[in-house]
């Protein structure tokens, strides 16, 4: 094995374990705001914005950092993002009010950016050939999600609620250390790539395609995002169970779904990124309108006597539904980032920092919009039959879209026959 190879794999390696460690501080209120929403009496709106407040932070400062990456080491980038968030972290043992965690959660959210310096930062140490698998190993690091909804149950057990502060801000304090240890500076070639001006990075923002890529990682990254935050309490709420079972049945949803992106990947460098994500879209769509279905009771009038009939999705068909959807999320969300790398190579830090943009506000306006679904309606799976709606306007976009390419595409080639022809 070569030298770049060997530095490659560190790579991979340690970016992947800083992004799990980051996104297991992104995704703390999942846990943590099921106690203030009942220490503070919080309604589901209420709820929803508590949940969306480390969500904002991250998403909107995706597309800035994106763009400081092309320009700045990524490796020096990801060690001041990490130092940042430590004292948030710590503080949060002092907070008792709303308004309090509402502002912590927007610092500790600075931890949302990590995924948009890491895969810039993996990126370049691996050929386009591998580029799929390569950034569905990183995005694996989604699992960090796993290691809040397992550790904080415990930390809270053991030495109450106060230590998470401490707990957390501890091992991000290890995490940076061994970053700083381990993680190699880019290669003087790769530097060297870095000397294009600042509208070289930005020019491809003007396609279309750009956005409609941050669409598509708005369903199968922001709902991810947004369904880790929503499902303990609605395991709580809707089944009746303990905070200990909410939390085992989100776990299995996020390693789940975190786990096979590396996979994910593999599909989209052997089939097509496009392909691998149009049958994500179907296979979630499916899985959403039974999701959406609510406890019904029926009455059916007979010959002799009325029958009851009570229709009802259970804790476990609802469970293998949700993992389900949580697959195919961890497909689409490689296969989307394979289909930026095959469009736009240089521009992983512009383009893929847009999109992380876009799909990480999804993670913000989807739970807030979980809330007043279900305050409206008053109905638990109201959440679901949202969702179902946002993924029926991307595929129509994705269908039209390609329609409107193969249009392009025939029209070129007739121009073109009756061209050579002449």
């Amino acid at each position: 094995m070569d030298f770049q190879t060997k530095q490659a794999r560190r790579v991979l390696f340690i970016a992947t374990l800083a992004f799990a460690a980051n996104f297991s501080v992104w995704t703390l209120y999942a846990v943590m705001g099921i106690s203030i929403q009942k220490t503070l009496n919080l309604s589901a709106t209420e709820f929803g914005f508590l949940l969306a407040s480390p969500m904002l932070t991250g998403a909107l400062l995706r597309f800035p950092i994106g763009i400081l990456c092309e320009i700045y080491s990524s490796r020096k980038l990801f060690i001041a993002q990490m130092f940042t968030i430590i004292p948030a972290i710590f503080a949060l043992r002092w907070v008792e009010t709303y308004t309090g965690y509402i502002l912590i959660g927007f610092l500790i959210g600075i931890s949302g950016v990590s995924f948009t310096i890491g895969i810039r930062y993996v990126t370049a140490w691996f050929e386009s050939k591998q580029q799929g698998f390569a950034m569905g190993i990183f995005g694996a690091g989604n699992a960090g999600a796993a290691i809040t909804l397992a550790l904080t149950p415990q930390i809270i057990n053991y030495w109450g609620w106060d230590a998470i502060g401490l707990v957390y801000s501890i091992g991000m304090l290890v995490m940076v250390v061994l970053f700083i240890i381990i993680a190699p500076e880019e290669t003087p070639y790769m530097q060297k790539r870095r000397t294009k001006d600042f509208d070289f990075y930005i020019k491809p923002l003007k396609d279309m395609m750009v956005w409609r890529f941050g669409l598509y990682y708005y369903f199968v990254f922001g709902s991810f995002l947004a369904l880790i935050l929503w499902l303990p309490q609605y395991y709580m709420t809707a089944y009746k169970l303990s905070l200990e079972k909410a939390m085992l049945f989100t776990l299995i949803f996020v390693a789940s779904s975190s786990i096979v992106r590396a996979l994910g990947g593999w599909f989209s460098d052997r089939y097509g990124g496009r392909a691998v994500n149009w049958s994500v879209f179907w296979v979630c769509l499916v899985c959403l309108f039974f999701l959406s279905y609510p406890p019904t009771t029926m009455i059916i009038h007979g010959v002799d006597k009325d029958v009851n009939l009570f229709i009802e999705i259970n804790v476990w068909v609802f469970t293998l539904l949700i993992c389900i959807i949580g697959i195919a999320q961890g497909f689409g969300r490689a296969s989307v980032y394979k289909i930026i790398q095959d469009y736009y190579p240089e521009h992983m830090g512009s383009v893929g920092g847009t999109v992380a943009t876009i799909g990480a506000l999804g993670g913000v306006t989807l739970p807030i919009m979980f809330g007043i679904a279900v305050d409206f309606m008053g109905i638990h799976t109201a959440c679901f039959m949202l969702l179902y709606g946002v993924l029926a306007f991307c595929m129509a976009v994705m269908y039209f879209s390609i329609k409107s390419e193969q249009h392009k595409t025939l029209l070129r080639d007739a121009i073109a026959n009756n061209f050579l022809e002449q």
